[in-house]
């Protein structure tokens, strides 16, 4: 048995019920990147179902996927139940766990935080203030050249980060600060640490593929439900990290969209069974923060003609859950992550189904235990399969 569950990160659809509580009301990023770029084709993703789940009509339909026929896929909507917008929030509940209560966001940490991360890291930073990582280069990277000290930052998300240039903290001592600040978040609550090496001169600081991300562990995930049973668990992207490596016994971190299409392609020529889970992250990092809406566009395009091919690779007895884990509109206001709805499409041998709005991500989870046959079904979220 063999299963893709793949996160297309920030790509949401709007129409979260609570989008206001969070400052995100009209929010829409799939909705606004069409809106904006009329001659945007996204032939095979609507050919699936996303014109039956964003609400257009048959013309709409016929302009962006060539034909009126029914979807080629099942199709619904996902609202979050837990508390928050951010990515590790969202993955999460995709796996199962509903969060009551938000991890901690700062707008500037606390001096007694930074003093302990200090103490344990052995160094003193520059910043603590939340801002845009290719902003802060600009502001702080030649100073940090200077002084060799590491910039401290973060942003709407539950998030600590701190970079530095490969040439004045080398990648290995970075990580090494980073697991030191990783033992302090967990007293504040802080969903990630985040390592962000850069290169470049004055002016021209470029940040690396080095990024690691150091995550608050999380309770007991469909993941490793799955591993206990034996059923091999690949993380794509930056999942290893998103959950602590719980549960996965494989993971490949990559480098851009690009680089994870490609594994997913060999994982999939590769292995007959397995979970295999995906995220695809340029949507969120590079388009979505920078509010770079014709870089979106060419994202979800370059996307939607992988997907063409690729589904030509999925088998009657496979299963396919395509989704997303917040909204991150180029068009809306700052550079923050949106409360929305996902899209929902689901390949798994059987007829296209409407499946509605789901309750919670966690569907996800309940789905991926129900086509595993796990001894037990997941104690959150509803199955959709039928």
């Amino acid at each position: 048995m063999r299963s893709l569950l793949l996160i297309l990160d920030s790509v949401g659809i709007g129409g979260a019920p609570d989008a206001a509580k969070y400052g995100d009301a009209g929010a829409d990023t799939v909705g606004h990147i069409l809106a904006e770029n009329p001659g945007l084709e996204l032939s095979n993703l609507f050919s699936l179902g996303w014109a039956a789940i964003l609400g257009m009509g048959d013309e709409a339909e016929a302009a962006r996927s060539g034909d009126h026929a029914s979807p080629g896929a099942s199709f619904g909507r996902m609202r979050e139940q837990s508390a928050g917008k951010d990515t590790t929030t969202g993955h999460w509940e995709i796996a199962g766990v509903v969060l009551e209560e938000p991890f901690a966001t700062f707008p500037r940490f606390p001096d007694e935080l930074v003093r302990q991360l200090e103490l344990e890291c052995d160094v003193s930073f520059l910043g603590n203030y939340a801002s845009s990582g290719t902003v802060i280069l600009d502001e702080l990277g030649e100073e940090h050249l200077r002084t060799g000290q590491p910039i401290l930052y973060t942003s709407a998300d539950s998030v600590l980060q701190i970079a530095a240039h490969e040439e004045v903290v080398p990648v290995d001592r970075l990580y090494a600060i980073c697991r030191g600040a990783r033992l302090v978040a967990d007293r504040y609550r802080i969903g990630r640490v985040i390592a962000r090496p850069f290169v470049g001169e004055p002016g021209n600081f470029r940040r690396t593929a080095n990024r690691h991300d150091f995550s608050l562990p999380p309770p007991r995930t469909i993941l490793e439900a799955l591993s206990e049973e034996g059923i091999p668990v690949i993380g794509v992207g930056k999942i290893g990290d998103i959950f602590a490596g719980r549960g996965i016994g494989e993971s490949f971190p990559t480098a851009s969209n690009r680089e994870g299409m490609e594994r997913i392609e060999q994982l999939w020529k590769e292995r007959s069974d397995g979970f295999v889970f995906a995220n695809l992250v340029d949507f969120d990092s590079i388009y979505g923060h920078r509010r770079n809406v014709a870089g979106y566009a060419q994202a979800l395009r370059e996307f939607d003609e992988w997907l063409g091919e690729f589904r030509q690779r999925v088998l009657p007895s496979d299963l396919v859950i395509i989704t997303a884990d917040h909204g991150n509109d180029p068009t809306f206001r700052g550079s923050d992550h949106t409360r929305e709805e996902v899209p929902l499409l689901v390949l798994d041998g059987g007829p296209s189904r409407a499946l509605g709005t789901r309750d919670t991500f966690a569907d996800v989870a309940a789905s991926v235990a129900d086509f595993f046959k796990l001894p037990a079904a997941w104690p959150i979220g509803k199955s959709f399969l039928a």
